[in-house]
């Protein structure tokens, strides 16, 4: 292959992968999110031209839209012994070990990626197998979740039998992300490494598919009848064409290796995943395989590590920070300390078990380093006073705590259910567009408020000046911030009732429901307060589950005292009364396909809300219109439309309904 060629391949496999990300987001915002970032037109032709990259490069991606994964339970992970045994590597802290390894070789020097390592078998294109490392001689086939791999190519061009070696790990962005939906996690996972073996080890695979995991290729075992060269380099260079994401790679020598091992140590705080060190091998295929193997390590390959830069300092508190899922996690704040090029003053200590395992009391003297140079982590106790005052409250509402057996592991635990550190997507609900609409307040934010002290219900979200420096000081605040935040505040204090209302978050009360109803109640907020489940059952389209959801939230004191104070705090303003308010009272619409006349389908249903109709997501029955500029089309709602006997309706049409 020529050099242009060569390039050609790369730009159109990166091209592909680019579509590939555009169309899963495209599908996401319109499935989840019922929002349209493109037009039908325009995914249709990424789409195809996605398609004719895949036939043209003969490679498909697990996560392409074109590909249609089928999720399957195993009752357990089969063993498989390896054809050639996986051998460590001998590894050392100092350079000058890695030129005498090198001599006058030239070698190829990479991440040595901090994951799960896992062998895969390609036949006639096609993934075959895939196997876990395991103790290095059996490992565990993991073929079913390998196939839900982010970044896995499912076919590739060669037709051969390839077999190759790669890291399948997880991002810090992702493990923190991850972390915080499952329910346990902070208990189970205590790094990226660990989550990745988890989720790669599922039984489950549309548990893997929901992680994220990425593989990344770093050895190739066999592939028959290709001309590689007798070149490693050359090698991961045609992984690359076969659509493989490989590990980042460099040649060296023992003139280059000095600055290539600091070209890496400046890369590792923009790394997206962990690593805990590099890996040289040379890159003479020929030449490592005549060395062969000590009994422990092969003899062409050498792992280096950075020597941990270790500090000593003292244990100044033990931060007890809760969480969402109701776990209290220990934090030790010590006196700051240079490590790897930054202050650090904390340190994350996971659980009461590793406290007793370090004797971990206050004014104890510890040493510190940051793990894979990132994480600060506790690396000794050097005095070892011993762990006492575990608290008996939670830090954020006060109520009782439990210490609780998780796998073997002593944590601490929030009990009392109405803990503002479990509600956090309660105030998200609250601060979002189609509630209060305030800016500046995402979930993470809102997260250390609370942990905090700074909100304890919705009300305390209008007085946030009364920590104005703490806020003002916060990482990722300043002055112009906060501002910001406390003028978007102000603005939110003039709102309308059923935004009000829909802010509550109370049960099946959409934006649109809480107009409905708000309309119907006349827009009073306290025959909002007081409505029975008899008046509002006869508001068409709310039912009995809406209206039991609505008077069971109010007939609890807290939430009533919280929606009164509420309104103490905010000015409604009433809802603008058009002629055309009830233009459309009582009438259901569907909209499916994308629009013309209006930004998106959001556009659409709102001038139908304000019309006093309603939009719902399926075709039903009750429903009256669908919407499609596709009237002629054969999806399945507007199938479902003409079984029913459902008017099928234009933009135009729908626009001529709207001006009539």
């Amino acid at each position: 292959m020529t050099e242009k060629m060569k390039h050609q391949t790369e730009d159109k496999m990166r091209r592909m992968r680019d579509l590939v990300d555009i169309l899963n987001r495209a599908r996401r915002a319109y499935e989840q999110e019922d929002k349209e970032i493109m037009s039908n037109y325009e995914y249709d032709r990424l789409y195809d031209e996605l398609l004719g990259l895949e036939n043209e490069l003969n490679t498909t991606l697990a996560a392409s839209p074109t590909v249609n994964v089928g999720y399957e339970v195993l009752s357990e992970l089969p063993k498989e012994r390896h054809e050639r045994p996986m051998l460590s590597l001998d590894k050392t802290k100092d350079t000058d070990r890695l030129k005498e390894f090198l001599g006058d070789q030239k070698a190829m020097i990479s991440w040595k990626l901090d994951g799960l390592t896992v062998v895969l078998t390609y036949r006639e294109g096609t993934l075959v197998k895939a196997v876990t490392r395991g103790n290095g001689e059996v490992g565990e086939v993991i073929t079913n979740n390998a196939r839900v791999f982010q970044n896995l190519p499912l076919h590739i061009p060669y037709q051969g039998e390839l077999v190759l070696r790669g890291e399948a790990v997880i991002s810090y962005r992702d493990f923190e992300k991850i972390n915080e939906e499952i329910g346990d996690a902070d208990a189970k996972y205590k790094n990226p490494r660990n989550l990745c073996s988890g989720s790669v080890r599922q039984l489950n695979n549309e548990i893997t598919a929901k992680r994220n995991v990425r593989f990344y290729a770093f050895t190739l075992v066999s592939a028959a009848d290709v001309e590689f060269y007798n070149s490693r380099l050359y090698q991961m260079q045609w992984l690359k064409e076969q659509g493989f994401d490989v590990v980042e790679h460099h040649p060296v020598t023992r003139e280059t290796v000095e600055d290539e091992v600091a070209w890496f140590a400046g890369q590792i705080e923009k790394n997206e995943v962990p690593s805990d060190g590099l890996v040289l091998v040379y890159d003479d295929i020929a030449y490592g395989q005549s060395l062969g193997t000590t009994a422990k390590f092969p003899r062409d390959s050498f792992a280096f590590k950075w020597a941990d830069e270790i500090r000593e300092t003292t244990l100044l508190e033990i931060e007890w920070s809760p969480s969402r899922t109701g776990l209290i996690n220990p934090v030790a704040i010590f006196e700051p300390v240079e490590l790897e090029g930054t202050t650090v003053s904390r340190a994350s200590v996971h659980n009461i078990s590793i406290m007793e395992e370090l004797e971990l009391g206050i004014g104890d003297q510890i040493t510190v380093y940051k793990a894979n140079m990132i994480i600060p982590q506790i690396a000794e106790n050097l005095t070892r006073s011993g762990v006492r005052d575990i608290p008996k409250t939670c830090p954020v509402c006060g109520g009782a705590t439990r210490i609780s057996m998780d796998n073997e592991t002593k944590t601490l635990y929030c009990t009392n259910p109405k803990c503002q550190a479990k509600h956090v997507k309660s105030f998200t609900l609250f601060v979002s567009r189609d509630a209060m609409n305030i800016e500046g307040l995402s979930e993470a934010t809102l997260e250390k408020f609370i942990i905090n002290g700074y909100i304890k219900d919705l009300t305390d979200l209008f007085h946030l000046d009364r920590y104005e420096e703490q806020i003002k000081n916060m990482e990722g605040f300043g002055e112009k911030s906060y501002e910001n935040l406390q003028n978007s505040i102000e603005k939110a204090r003039t709102t309308t009732l059923p935004r009000l209302v829909y802010s509550l978050g109370i049960p099946n009360i959409g934006i649109a429901n809480a107009k409905v109803i708000c309309r119907e109640l006349g827009n009073d907020p306290q025959r909002a307060l007081n409505a029975t489940a008899e008046e509002l059952a006869e508001i068409s389209g709310v039912g009995e589950v809406i209206a039991k959801a609505y008077v069971e939230y109010f007939a609890d004191n807290e939430h009533r005292d919280v929606f009164e104070r509420l309104l103490k705090e905010v000015e409604i303003s009433k809802e603008e009364q058009s002629a055309d308010s009830e233009k459309f009272a009582g009438v259901n619409f569907v909209i499916t396909g994308s629009v013309e006349h209006f930004a998106n389908r959001a556009e659409v249903k709102e001038e139908i809300e304000k019309c006093g109709g309603k939009v719902t997501g399926s075709v039903t029955s009750k429903t009256n219109y669908l919407i499609n500029n596709d009237v002629n089309s054969t999806s399945s709602k507007n199938k479902k439309a003409r079984e029913l006997g459902i008017p099928i309706i234009s933009e135009e049409e729908f626009m001529k309904m709207l001006k009539g």
